[in-house]
């Protein structure tokens, strides 16, 4: 491909607007175009960046034996509703009527649809099955961010096992999560599979595959020892141990004993203005769950991850309480709140959901449900009616591994595949059912597998990029070789150039010839720009000696080579990096 004819717009400064390494340079590179917030154009080397992305995901799902499949993008709300999860998905779903008012969808994920082509399946013979598909979501994102890391609409790669038990289950996800390794090496990402929660996607198990990044939104947990990995949502430490000493170095209190805090609306206020310290508070969270009110026992220096809340509790909404519901519920403002049974008005019908860090602990303080009062000495068995014990806590960095005890890392991600073992939601739901080994029906079990394809192209710049611009990895550069000629109306050096550039394309080089009349200035920084893994320059000067000079794009490293041999130098190069 001559530049000269390739729609390639590169941007000399930083877009305002762009707050991502990835979204700044594939702007700056003339890879993308902004329509409105979250939507984008793909324009030519971006294109063909995706096609070398979405082909090395093609070769790896073929090396597992799964079929591709493609599928509506609108779905109709019926299909949605008998999973349970036309509600569930709230207000990033896209959604819509068609004329004659049938509630409609715009496919966020492809469950379902691809469940109810398994309707088809008739026996165990049938087993397993696995399909996938490269198609478009949308998702109503609320704020749209960082290129195409958080966008509204994208090509996701979702697959979809069946099997006819858990064994089958496992082999098919384990499958899946050595076919994801060797995509992301192949892509350049360096992935981090962790532990995860599956959120509105259901099942028993996930894992997802998180690629370190400034521009991520999810926070991993990580340790160096003995590789534990889960991302926040799903994560948990070893805790030090917590003396529980009787407050104010006086005896245990056989009850809880109320004591004024006029001042004191928060845990520090708490530790400063009477000494207690968070750790031996007990801080009240009131949340709606399902619009039922649910008290939140944390540790006072814990902070709650509400997803964790989420998947304990199973709950389809959870938003914290209204302060009006909080008066009404428990007669005192948020500073003032604690669940002693005692305390409690007498019609107050709520759960009462407690952090494991806070199992056992006595000699504790927490509010009375009065204002400016709180209680101390209180022992949480023997005082406060638990209804449910779980992790709830957000775990930080510095605390020890659960596993080996190294301190634990914090590391902020982009989420770029996700793997789950979905079990039997979506087949029980859409009555899904085969003819089994004995005769009885048995109903398949299912896994569920995604990878972002744009995201991976954004999460490919995050991490191969300098202060020039992209370095692309050479299995997904939008070329391989960059030759640039220089000299404006230089007869000798353009022709050698169009020789050189035919031996390459011959040799199957993906080679971009930049024949514009240009500064050699402006051509040396477009290739730097774009991404080019190799250049080659060829000069009057150079010709007139018989080389060319081969630059490599990561390293900067430049070697001189004779014309005759560059394309066999540069050839070798190109392969020994597909290696």
């Amino acid at each position: 491909m001559r530049w000269s004819q390739l729609y390639v717009p590169t941007l000399r400064q930083d877009p305002a607007d762009a707050d991502a390494v990835s979204h700044r340079l594939l702007l700056r590179g003339g890879y993308i175009r902004q329509l409105m917030a979250g939507h984008y154009s793909l324009l030519p080397l971006a294109v063909r960046t995706r096609a070398k992305i979405i082909d090395i995901v093609r070769d790896e799902l073929a090396r597992i034996g799964a079929q591709e499949f493609v599928l509506p993008t609108m779905h109709p709300a019926e299909i949605w509703h008998k999973s349970g999860r036309w509600d569930v998905m709230g207000e990033e779903m896209f959604r819509l009527k068609d004329r004659k008012g049938a509630d409609l969808a715009l496919g966020m994920t492809h469950e379902e649809i691809f469940t109810t082509l398994a309707q088809e399946l008739r026996s165990y013979r049938d087993l397993p099955q696995t399909w996938y598909q490269f198609q478009t979501k949308f998702r109503d994102e609320p704020r749209p961010k960082s290129g195409l890391i958080r966008v509204r609409e994208f090509t996701m790669k979702d697959s979809y096992s069946f099997d006819l038990d858990e064994a089958g289950l496992d082999d098919a996800f384990n499958r899946h999560h050595a076919a994801y390794t060797r995509i992301f090496a192949r892509l350049g990402i360096p992935a981090i599979p962790v532990q995860a929660s599956s959120g509105s996607m259901g099942g028993s198990a996930s894992v997802e595959f998180m690629c370190p990044s400034d521009a991520g939104e999810d926070l991993i947990v990580r340790c160096t020892g003995c590789g534990y990995a889960a991302n926040v949502e799903k994560a948990t430490s070893r805790l030090a141990p917590v003396v529980d000493a009787p407050p104010l170095d006086a005896p245990a209190l056989d009850a809880p004993e109320p004591f004024d805090t006029p001042d004191a609306r928060t845990i520090d206020d708490l530790a400063r203005l009477h000494g207690v310290t968070a750790e031996h508070q007990v801080k009240t969270l009131v949340y709606a769950v399902d619009q039922q009110l649910t008290l939140i026992l944390m540790r006072g220096d814990h902070a709650l991850v509400e997803q964790k809340l989420i998947d304990t509790l199973a709950a389809t909404t959870v938003r914290p309480a209204r302060p009006e519901e909080i008066q009404a519920a428990l007669g005192a403002s948020p500073g003032s709140l604690g669940a002693v049974a005692t305390s409690l008005p007498g019609s107050a019908d709520l759960v009462i959901v407690a952090d494991e860090a806070l199992r056992g602990r006595t000699g504790m303080t927490t509010g009375a449900n009065r204002d400016g009062v709180h209680l101390r000495g209180v022992d949480l068995t023997r005082d406060i009616a638990v209804g449910r014990w779980a992790d709830l806590r957000e775990v930080t960095a510095g605390e020890p591994c659960p596993t080996c005890g190294t301190a634990l890392d914090v590391v902020r991600t982009v989420e770029i595949g996700h793997i789950f073992k979905l079990g039997r939601k979506y087949t029980e739901a859409l009555g899904v059912s085969v003819l089994g080994p004995e005769g009885d029906r048995v109903v398949p079990i299912m896994g569920s597998y995604g990878i972002g394809i744009e995201r991976a192209l954004a999460c490919i710049v995050e991490s191969h990029h300098d202060d020039k611009g992209i370095i692309w990895p050479t299995s997904v550069a939008p070329f391989e070789v960059a030759l640039v000629t220089l000299g404006k109306g230089d007869e000798a050096v353009a022709a050698a150039g169009q020789d050189l550039y035919k031996q390459l394309t011959s040799e199957r080089v993906e080679v971009l010839w930049d024949d514009r009349d240009e500064r050699p200035g402006v051509k040396f920084s477009d290739v730097e720009l774009v991404g080019i893994p190799y250049r080659i320059t060829l000069g009057a000067r150079g010709l007139t000696a018989g080389t060319v000079e081969v630059t490599v794009r990561a390293t900067g490293e430049t070697t001189t080579v004779p014309l005759a041999k560059a394309v066999q130098y540069v050839r070798a190069l190109v392969l020994d990096a597909d290696e």
